[in-house]
């Protein structure tokens, strides 16, 4: 349980007489100075799921394995074993005289075989939920009938590239230099005139050059190519035996220029699960490991190549969510394998100093490169398309067939996934951001029992969804990066108690509803949304509260600032009550000391003898004992019952 020392109730007469120095008058009573918000408990921690776990037996899932995998013997038909509602497969033995043992309700079966072509009169299995099945296919015969000339020609290229090329473009601003760097090269740049006959297969390297023969890169290159250790898609398409869209409906329209891609042997081309879009999912979750600062735009690359799939015609929407599935667990399996601990370092260090030499930036200078990218030459700069996007390739509008309300459940080693991109966080913490931030439960393949259909990663890296206990997030500044200054975006909700330490900065922007209140021991909270500290009361113990909201900061409980390295900032964008950057709060401000400074953004510049107003509070009490404003050195505070202004000199 985290303690937190005794404080004072009754701050010293003197003290109190020496504040009211500072102009103004609201009372000259001593101050009475509130408790901090209660201690929460213990934080929320979650357990390793009971199921067999990806991490610990992804070895199983070999390629040459193909023909007898099961669901006991291998790992990636496992992972996907949600699809056997749907539909069950024939068991294949193409051995004469071999059998198989039943395996969840499967009978031993000798010598059956898969053709890949349904409704021949020799059919691969049975669909067991035909609305599911027919909603699967009709996505596809709409996608397909409805693609634009833009993706038609993503589609292609995303076909026929390989696919670390192909993802890397999610780099955005720092494409060009990561394609350098990492010495990438493709030969599939546009679609020939006479693709629709001829098969072009991509001359170039995929993920670059990795190696001693890449000295500044290599290592990059190398994480890329690791999570795909043990990753092989081809024992769960001969399990499943599932046959690609247009092979169900003729009304399904390939992509012509990928027609000539078409394998002639339907008996070794399943279609679940998607190889294409595992591969992509991978191959992004590591670059997005090894360059952070490009995570969400990382992760909606992977599931944009997905989706190009669906639009080719060569795939259905589960063949992809199953591709995700794995490929997520691939990635995780291989990121938290203790043997590859020197190489992610490695990779980590290699992608920072190689990137920032290439794009003239600095430690301190490089994330904000990063997320330079506009819509024009960006494709993935709108981090609100990217966020519905995700979410609608996460599900493809699937009905639930489940209870949508089952409590998610974190696969062993997942935490992995935000090793880089929350590096101030425990694991133990990361797991409850894996949890907080889970998709709804109810959804096709999705309900695995490890917890791998559920994740939503592009959720977890903006944070927390909701508090239990209390939440202590301790980032050291000098240690730079998120560790300095991360910005949570989720809408948190729950019961718990935010403790911020340390010396980095928390940005939180959602609409926030937790109830355990706040407290600011060290280093700085920054409400970037109205809502932004929830329903709880604010304690500012002994680091800095800024105000940077598009209207007022609003607390719902108390403020309390404490004397001595404590600052309220206030990033005012207008002089009125309620204006951007100034605080509104609910309950009592208490104010025992510190400083107040305001700063001026969006623009805004007043001049001498205006008003500020600047806090408004259900009762104001106390003073500060410094007051700054950017650009005055005279400024005069008049202390109300309810509000603070500042004259401007």
């Amino acid at each position: 349980m985290h303690l937190l020392p005794a404080r004072p109730l009754v701050l010293a007469l003197s003290i109190a007489v020496a504040l009211s120095a500072c102009g103004g008058s609201n009372s000259d009573a001593p101050l009475v100075i509130p408790a901090a918000p209660a201690d929460q408990g213990a934080p929320e921690t979650v357990a390793v799921p009971s199921a067999t776990a990806f991490v610990d037996t992804i070895a199983s899932n070999q390629r040459g394995d193909a023909r007898y995998a099961t669901l006991a013997t291998n790992a990636g038909v496992r992972v996907l074993g949600g699809f056997l509602s749907i539909w069950k497969p024939l068991t294949e033995l193409v051995d004469a005289g071999q059998s198989a043992p039943a395996v969840d309700g499967f009978p031993a079966v000798t010598a059956s075989k898969w053709t890949g072509v349904p409704g021949d009169g020799s059919p691969d299995g049975t669909v067991l939920n035909a609305a599911v099945h027919q909603a699967n296919i009709d996505y596809v015969v709409k996608a397909t009938a409805n693609r634009t000339p833009e993706q038609a020609q993503q589609a292609y290229l995303d076909d026929r590239r390989g696919k670390g090329y192909s993802v890397s473009d999610g780099m955005g601003p720092l494409t060009a230099a990561y394609r350098a760097a990492a010495q990438q090269t493709t030969t599939i740049t546009s679609v020939a005139a006479d693709a629709t006959t001829v098969l072009y297969n991509d001359g170039g390297n995929n993920t670059g050059v990795g190696g001693s023969a890449n000295a500044s890169f290599g290592a990059v290159v190398d994480l890329v190519n690791l999570v795909g250790n043990n990753a092989s898609t081809e024992p769960a398409k001969r399990f499943y035996k599932y046959a690609r869209p247009y092979r169900w409906s003729s009304s399904v329209a390939v992509l012509p220029a990928l027609v000539p891609a078409k394998s002639s042997t339907p008996a070794t081309d399943g279609g679940y699960t998607s190889g294409h879009t595992a591969e992509a999912v991978r191959d992004a979750i590591a670059m997005a490991y090894a360059v952070p600062e490009r995570y969400q735009e990382m992760l909606s690359r992977g599931l944009e190549l997905g989706e190009s799939r669906i639009l080719a015609g060569m795939h259905s929407p589960l063949d992809v969510v199953s591709g995700r599935m794995l490929g997520t667990a691939s990635a995780a399996a291989n990121l938290a394998d203790p043997a590859n601990a020197a190489k992610k370092t490695a990779a980590v260090s290699q992608a920072h100093s190689a990137l920032m030499a290439a794009t003239g930036t600095t430690a301190g200078t490089f994330a904000a490169y990063a997320q330079s990218g506009t819509v024009a030459n960006d494709r993935f700069a709108d981090y609100a398309a990217n966020k519905a996007n995700y979410l609608r390739r996460s599900t493809f509008g699937f009905a639930p067939i489940a209870a949508t309300n089952a409590a998610a459940v974190v696969p062993k080693g997942a935490e992995v996934l935000l090793e880089t991109r929350q590096p101030y966080l425990s694991d133990a913490q990361r797991r409850v951001v894996l949890k907080t931030t889970a998709l709804a439960s109810g959804y096709p393949v999705m309900d695995d029992a490890e917890g791998w259909g559920r994740l939503n990663l592009f959720a977890a890296a903006d944070g927390y969804a909701a508090f239990s206990g209390n939440v202590t997030i301790v980032m050291d500044a000098s240690k730079g990066g998120f560790h300095a200054v991360d910005r949570w975006r989720n809408d948190i909700s729950g019961a718990g108690k935010l403790v911020k330490q340390g010396t980095g900065t928390l940005k939180l922007a959602g609409a926030n509803s937790w109830s355990g209140g706040t407290e600011i021991t060290a280093g700085t909270v920054q409400g970037d949304s109205v809502a932004a500290l929830g329903a709880g009361d604010v304690y500012n113990s002994g680091g800095t509260l800024v105000a940077n909201a598009p209207a007022a900061l609003k607390l719902a409980g108390k403020y309390t600032q404490l004397s001595g390295s404590t600052t309220l900032e206030l990033d005012l964008g207008g002089a009125a009550a309620g204006a951007p950057g100034s605080l509104n709060v609910a309950g009592t401000a208490t104010i025992a000391g510190g400083t107040l400074r305001i700063k001026f953004a969006n623009g805004y510049k007043p001049k001498a003898g205006e008003v500020l107003n600047v806090i408004t509070a259900g009762s104001l009490k106390g003073k500060f004992n410094t007051i700054t404003v950017d650009g005055f050195s005279t400024v005069t505070p008049n202390y109300g019952a309810t509000t603070l202004t500042l004259t401007l000199g």
